[in-house]
C-alpha cells in the first residue's frame, strides 16, 4: 500500500518538520510514502475561500490517481488506533493500492474536498494547527502499521 500525503506549504516549524521525517522514516518500513509539498498559488489578501479554493484545487489535483481519498476533519468519523488499523486492512484486502490523506491549510479544507473524498476522518475533536495534523498523522498510520503487523509499539 501506498500512502500519498500532500503538504499545501512547507512546515515552518523545525521541530515538526523532524518528527515528521523521522514517521515518514518509520512508516516506510510498512508502505511507500510520499509526502508532496504542494506550493501555494493564492495572494496574501484573498478572502478565505479563494485561499481554501486555490489550495482545494492543488490538492484534488494530487489526488486525482489515489485509489482511496481521506479527508481530514474535524467533524469526520472518530476512530481508535485498533480500527485505524481496521481500516487499512480494509483497503488492502479491497485492492486499494494508494490512500490519499488531505489536510487542509490553516483554514481547514474546502467543501469540495470534503465532497470528493471517500471519507472524512477526525483524528481528534481537539483542534491541532494543520502541520501538527501532518504529524499526528503519520504517528498514528505508523501505530496502526505497527497494529498490523503485531509489533507492541501501540501499546
Amino acid at each position: 500500500m501506498k500512502f500519498l500525503i500532500p503538504f499545501v506549504g512547507k512546515t515552518k516549524e523545525s521541530y515538526l518538520d523532524a518528527g515528521i521525517r523521522d514517521y515518514a522514516g518509520r512508516l516506510g518500513r510498512f508502505a511507500e510514502v510520499d509526502l508532496p509539498v504542494l506550493r501555494e498559488r493564492h495572494g496574501r489578501k484573498d478572502a478565505d475561500e479563494v485561499v481554501k479554493a486555490a489550495e482545494a484545487a492543488l490538492l484534488l489535483e494530487q489526488a486525482a490517481s489515489a485509489g482511496f481519498r481521506v479527508a481530514l476533519d474535524p467533524g469526520g468519523k472518530s476512530s481508535d488506533s485498533e480500527e485505524l488499523a481496521g481500516l487499512l486492512t480494509q483497503w488492502e484486502r479491497q485492492g486499494i493500492g494508494t490512500v490519499c490523506f488531505l489536510i487542509g491549510g490553516h483554514l481547514g479544507l474546502h467543501r469540495s474536498v470534503l465532497d470528493r473524498a471517500e471519507l472524512a476522518l477526525s483524528l481528534s475533536r481537539l483542534t491541532f494547527t494543520h502541520e501538527m495534523t501532518r504529524l499526528i498523522l503519520l504517528e498514528q498510520l505508523y501505530r496502526a502499521c505497527t497494529i498490523k503487523a503485531g509489533h507492541k509499539y501501540h501499546k
